[in-house]
């Protein structure tokens, strides 16, 4: 049996653990071994982002060592792999080790529709889900990882599922971590935006592949008290 090793992330870990429950549901329904290294936390991307390389290193630094020997690392989030893949190098830069280190485990991560397709080999899961639903292009994925069909042809085959797309899917829900917290006009105008191109396509449920933009469109939507959820794709595909 392939073992594979769960990166949950810090955000489904502490507000969303239902994310990763329906990960390794999934990847056990394929026939994985699914481990989980309990001395995991963050891969660094909120102190990088806030400007804080140093901090961001200390912490990518325990991600290392901790998936330094699994074989596939499997991450229900286009950010935080981008984050790994990406972003690794440029904070280790002048840290030869560390550096050679995460060029390593690089081609050993992997988004969790990546895995699906590129590695499993599957496009079927065998899920079903009755309802109408769109889907919300999260920008770390779709950018640097360029992620676009790969989550779509995952929701073509589940069973029950209607895929309406919206007008703007590839525009940024305005989370951007702590943009929002220190911009958040900007970024509740860029939400509300995104709310409205949601609304116009009249689904149940908006999917992602990030936890964190699902977040911040279900806060606004919340607010507005629209009757819409939104879901990871992990728990589109979880769904029987």
């Amino acid at each position: 049996m392939t073992r594979v090793a769960l990166f949950v992330t810090c955000i489904v870990d502490q507000v969303f653990p239902q994310i990763g429950i329906a990960t390794a549901d999934v990847l056990e329904r394929l026939g994985y071994q699914v481990d989980f290294p309990e001395d995991q936390t963050c891969c660094g991307q909120p102190a990088l982002n806030s400007g804080y390389p140093e901090q961001a290193a200390t912490v990518a630094r325990g991600f290392l060592d901790t998936f330094r020997d699994a074989e596939h690392i499997v991450v229900p989030s286009g950010s935080c792999a981008a984050m790994i893949t990406h972003h690794f190098e440029e904070i280790f830069e002048h840290d030869s080790k560390r550096l050679e280190e995460a060029r390593k485990v690089a081609p050993r991560v992997w988004e969790l529709s990546q895995f699906l397709l590129e590695v499993a080999k599957v496009e079927d899961v065998g899920a079903r889900f009755e309802g109408t639903v769109t889907f919300h292009d999260s920008c770390h994925a779709l950018r640097e990882l360029h992620l676009k069909q790969g989550p779509r042809r995952l929701l073509a085959h589940v069973q029950g599922l209607t895929l309406r797309e919206m007008e703007i899917a590839e525009e940024c829900c305005g989370f951007g971590g702590t943009f929002s917290v220190k911009f958040p006009e900007i970024s509740g105008g860029m939400a509300r935006t995104k709310i409205d191109s949601i609304r116009k396509t009249e689904v149940g449920a908006v999917v992602g592949i990030d936890a964190s933009c699902l977040m911040q469109l279900q806060g606004v939507m919340d607010r507005a008290r629209l009757p819409i959820r939104t879901m990871h794709l992990a728990e589109i595909l979880a769904s029987r």
